[in-house]
């Protein structure tokens, strides 16, 4: 266990070099919308394990253009190593070794006649003197992803990837300085992905679909042993949640999992692997689900994690406690997290960020200095800003809703705007969040619910959302409008919803309800038509399936002549996860029976934000504050 407990930090005024938009964008006047627009000057900032480098992510152009530079932390204001490459775009890195770097970038590829984006991994030297090596580059439409970095071993990693072509990933060891490869494990029908190691590089995790039970099931192995153990299977109504979050470093048999285990939140666990049996609940709380275990670099616990109104770790190490008391002034309104360290925990990468601070990183060396690498967002107005809040109210069935409420400068009643996340399978969370800060820049209050079938407030909740698309899940979205209302923040005649994703689903059937509390609505990459959803719901394909039979309730494309209220329909032309034919087909259906509307095409854009770059946000959030203010009414006095 590493000795971190820190002797006071003094902030140095050391010159940090680094020639790029950070240093000119907040010198130089720019309109609210573009300010939130511009691509983040510093997208990550990694240190290597010896604690002798710094990793930074920069971004060169207001289109972000990333590039990666290389400091020595004892000379930070030497001119740093930068690396960079054509035709790629930057979107994070990680130490492989003291020398060697991971690259992580997206490519935008064509197939006859539809683009899209992939996902790419390089490996070079840090000092810039080597070749790329990109793995597997003859299979250009081929994704993997890093299973273990192989402590110990600087010359290979284990990823998973489908290196056999029969559609079911593999486990492979990479040789990161000549790109060779070898089989560690095949994949099978049964076990098909969700690989972990061990910390010996053993791969002892796994998962799979069963198709005939519609469960995911999830298979260890005990140490040393090749034979797979069906440890869970997760289905249908009767689902929890189960996660394993890692190995006991006590007993290599034995996991820590988080699972809610007859409860209704889900705790952390001991299992059992020779015996199935579980331990006494080591961690949980009422009303919240833990979101994970946070362990040292030699495996030993360090406490749980959760989020209420933000993240927060419930420390079983004390000078891990201590160290983050230590830390937590440099954002007393907001957090303070380690975003990296070195192996020796004498240089600390700290990250800051506040519901109206978009972030800031440090060096903390030596457990004392501290010195500020630049801000995430340096180019916007932070006095334009809004509050944000945590409140709940009720919903009109008695059910506990939590939201968050994001207050404009000036005097209340305001022009509201709720907004619904997406998925609906996630929740919002106290962290500067652009799109509610932009529309409060804007004179906006804006309320953000985690409506039922939001997760991370227990099962009942996250399950009461099952096949209530529109229905009672929209409820709980008017009456978080009707709930700013009674309390005199929200003007009842300058309400609006906006969404991207599910919240693009909320506000198409928002323009449907009657009587409609809303003067407008936004719907932004919108599911319109549920019988068009495919197998992209989720980031994890096996999570997109166990989602699949919960979605049912109002079809929006079905029914778009009880549409009332003006509708702007936002739509990226590539998107690949809620693909532009649901807004194409709801905006057919608009047309065909003359209804007010406006339709925006962002050429280029996919789903997320970041593949929406300057231009697709200019014009985004031009056309959104435009509609808001002018078409619906709503302009703030």
């Amino acid at each position: 266990m590493k000795k971190m407990l820190l002797t006071g930090i003094a902030l140095l005024s050391i010159p940090f070099s680094s020639a790029s938009i950070a240093q000119t964008a907040s010198d130089t006047a720019v309109s609210t919308i573009e300010s939130f627009a511009i691509m983040p000057a510093i997208r990550s900032v990694r240190i290597s394990p010896d604690g002798k480098q710094l990793a930074l992510v920069r971004a060169t152009s207001k289109d972000g253009d990333y590039i990666i530079e290389i400091h020595q932390t004892k000379e930070l204001g030497k001119d740093p190593v930068r690396l960079g490459a054509d035709k790629m775009r930057v979107s994070g890195v990680s130490w492989l070794n003291n020398e060697k770097i991971g690259v992580n970038f997206r490519q935008l590829l064509e197939d006859r006649g539809r683009k899209y984006w992939v996902s790419k991994f390089a490996v070079t030297d840090a000092d810039g003197e080597g070749d790329w090596l990109i793995p597997f580059r003859e299979r250009e439409t081929v994704s993997f992803s890093v299973v273990d970095m192989l402590e110990g071993d600087d010359n290979n990693i284990l990823v998973e990837i489908d290196i056999n072509d029969n559609y079911i990933p593999d486990v492979v060891k990479l040789n990161i300085k000549t790109g060779r490869s070898s089989t560690v494990l095949r994949g099978s029908t049964e076990v098909s992905n969700g690989f972990v190691a061990d910390s010996d590089g053993e791969i002892r995790i796994g998962q799979g679909w069963n198709r005939s039970k519609q469960a995911i099931e999830t298979f260890v192995r005990e140490k040393g042993d090749d034979d797979w153990v069906l440890i869970n299977s997760n289905g249908g109504e009767d689902r929890t949640n189960f996660d394993i979050a890692g190995f006991s470093f006590d007993d290599p048999n034995k996991l820590h999992v988080i699972t809610n285990h007859g409860e209704d939140t889900t705790g952390v666990y001991l299992l059992d692997i020779k015996t199935g049996e579980y331990s006494e609940r080591l961690f949980g709380l009422d009303g919240y689900d833990v979101d994970g275990v946070r362990y040292d670099t030699d495996g030993h616990v360090i406490g749980y994690t959760y989020t209420a109104k933000f993240g927060k770790t419930f420390f079983e190490d004390e000078e891990y406690k201590m160290l983050q008391e230590s830390i937590n002034g440099l954002s007393p309104s907001g957090q303070v997290s380690i975003a990296s360290v070195s192996d020796d925990y004498n240089q600390m990468i700290l990250y800051t960020q506040a519901s109206d601070d978009p972030g800031s990183y440090y060096l903390l060396s030596n457990k004392k200095d501290l010195v500020k690498l630049g801000e995430r967002m340096p180019f916007i107005d932070k006095s334009k800003l809004g509050k944000t809040l945590y409140v709940s109210y009720k919903a009109r069935d008695g059910r506990k809703i939590n939201a968050y409420v994001t207050k404009p400068k000036g005097e209340a009643p305001f022009p509201t705007v709720v907004l619904p996340h997406g998925g609906p399978w996630a929740r919002d969370r106290f962290v500067f969040d652009d799109w509610p800060q932009l529309l409060a820049s804007h004179g906006y209050l804006v309320i953000q619910p985690n409506f039922r079938g939001s997760t991370g407030y227990g099962l009942d909740h996250w399950k009461a959302g099952d096949k209530n698309w529109g229905l009672t899940m929209q409820d709980d979205l008017d009456d978080a409008a009707n709930f700013l209302v009674s309390k005199g923040l929200a003007d009842k005649d300058k309400l609006a919803m906006f969404g991207w994703s599910y919240g693009g689903y909320a506000a198409f059937a928002a323009t449907l309800r009657e009587p409609n509390l809303y003067q407008c609505t936004v719907a932004g990459a919108g599911v319109s038509d549920l019988s068009r959803i495919n197998a992209t719901l989720n980031e994890s394909p096996l999570l997109s399936k166990l989602q699949k039979p919960t979605i049912d309730g109002v079809n929006p494309v079905e029914n778009v002549a009880k549409a009332n209220v003006p509708i702007l329909v936002i739509h990226g032309d590539i998107d690949q996860r809620v693909p532009i034919e649901h807004s194409d087909a709801f905006v057919a259906e608009l047309k065909k029976l003359n209804k007010d509307h406006k339709y925006v095409v962002l050429d280029g854009a996919d789903h997320f934000s970041d593949t929406l770059f300057y231009d697709h946000k200019t014009q985004f959030y031009g056309e959104l504050i435009n509609w808001l203010d002018n078409k619906c009414g709503l302009a703030p006095q």
